[in-house]
């Protein structure tokens, strides 16, 4: 396990048992068994370790999703499928995300909401593209409209999983939520959001990676990679996105190769968008 990952996860465990505030930095190193000097090295302070705590849970959401809704499912289950990732997901950072919400603190950070706006923004893309694969121009004047009330399904319903510990029948909210977006798509006739709306909205944290910010991206993914096909997938990447000479195909192959390791999700997706895949 990379040391930041431990220190995040054994970070998460003393939020839970005594909130963030109240949690020392030697408290987190303690619990991990390593010292301060090499809490210091993967995280400056304790409030940069939240923030990379609240992206990496965001960070695993969004491509989950996105991997979902560019995948090669027919269009009679996409929707079911996609609901299904999303509250899967929901239920498997459970514990995080009450840490998250009920942390009055993370109010105060202004570098931390705009993080979780621009991934917002991330999540209302992937919507948008399933929305225009499953109905095209069907949905031309209503396709914002339908975008903002999946995030209000998701939002509203995944209040079960973080504050219930009812079991729940995962595969019937699924189809349930995947029949009444199939109403919504075809019966919503009067458009209220529109693309000028959305991007005012997103304007603030709409900001897309540079050549030089996903190279250095790049490199701390590289940095305690063994050699593994992992390894050579993401150097031959690093090579493409200085100089690219390879084929799309050979890219999203490339791509594939590391998308497949949960700590290097992340990258493939943004490596992916940059090179508009």
């Amino acid at each position: 396990m990379l040391k930041k990952q431990l220190i995040m996860e054994k970070a998460l465990e003393l939020f839970s048992e005594q909130g963030f505030e109240a949690t020392s930095v030697q408290q987190i190193t303690e619990r991990c068994g390593i010292s301060k000097g090499a809490f210091y090295l993967s995280f400056k302070t304790k409030d940069e370790l939240l923030i990379s705590m609240v992206e990496n849970y965001l960070q695993q959401f969004v491509t989950d999703v996105d991997q979902v809704v560019r995948s090669s499912l027919s269009k009679d289950i996409i929707l079911v499928e996609f609901y299904k990732s999303i509250f899967q997901a929901f239920k498997k950072h459970a514990a995080s995300a009450r840490v998250f919400l009920n942390e009055k603190v993370l109010l105060t950070k202004k570098e931390l909401f705009q993080k979780i706006i621009a991934y917002d923004i991330e999540m209302s893309k992937s919507i948008i593209y399933m929305l225009e694969q499953l109905y095209q121009d069907k949905l031309d004047d209503t396709k914002y409209d339908v975008m903002y009330c999946i995030k209000g399904f998701m939002k509203s319903y995944s209040e079960l999983f973080i504050f219930s510990d009812i079991p729940l029948d995962l595969d019937q909210l699924s189809k349930s939520l995947a029949e009444k977006t199939e109403i919504l798509a075809k019966y919503t006739t009067i458009p209220f959001m529109t693309e000028e709306l959305v991007q005012l909205t997103a304007k603030p944290c709409n900001e897309d990676f540079s050549k030089e910010s996903l190279l250095e991206l790049i490199e701390q993914h590289l940095d305690g990679l063994i050699d593994t096909i992992e390894r050579e997938s993401l150097e031959l990447l690093k090579e493409q996105v200085e100089n690219p000479t390879y084929s799309k195909p050979i890219i999203k192959g490339l791509i594939e190769n590391i998308r497949l390791q949960p700590d290097y999700r992340w990258v493939a997706y943004v490596i992916a968008k940059y090179f508009n895949m």
